[in-house]
């Protein structure tokens, strides 16, 4: 099974992080599957990979240590594919969705770990 994380932490109230987090998600082409106050679960869309290849996204936000001004949160995206290559579908959907958080105009990111 493949599997890549990614902690971030960026400049933005913990109120406002879900709302844009999940409009962040859905414009990755991922379906949400369910949240609330402090986890996001979604999947990518059937249709265009085989079923194996199919990506879970799980968004952990990290309340307890959360500012008025910061805020944190670790992403895991997995599925079920072998990672037999470095350049797998999971890794490329990684990649595409970590870019998306790094690059969003809703906040200022202050720091990413990817694991």
């Amino acid at each position: 099974m493949a599997r890549y994380t990614c902690s971030f932490t960026i400049s933005l109230s913990i109120d406002h992080l879900q709302p844009l987090l999940l409009d962040l998600l859905q414009g990755c082409d991922l379906e949400i599957q369910y949240y609330n106050a402090d986890y996001i679960l979604a999947r990518e869309i059937p249709g265009n990979v085989s079923f194996s290849k199919l990506v879970k996204v799980e968004v952990f936000i990290d309340r307890s240590s959360a500012t008025e001004t910061e805020s944190r949160m670790s992403v895991v995206i997995k599925n079920e594919e072998l990672p037999l290559q470095l350049n797998n579908h999971c890794r490329q959907m990684f990649e595409f969705v970590k870019q998306e958080i790094e690059h969003s105009r809703h906040w200022h990111l202050i720091e990413s770990l990817a694991g």
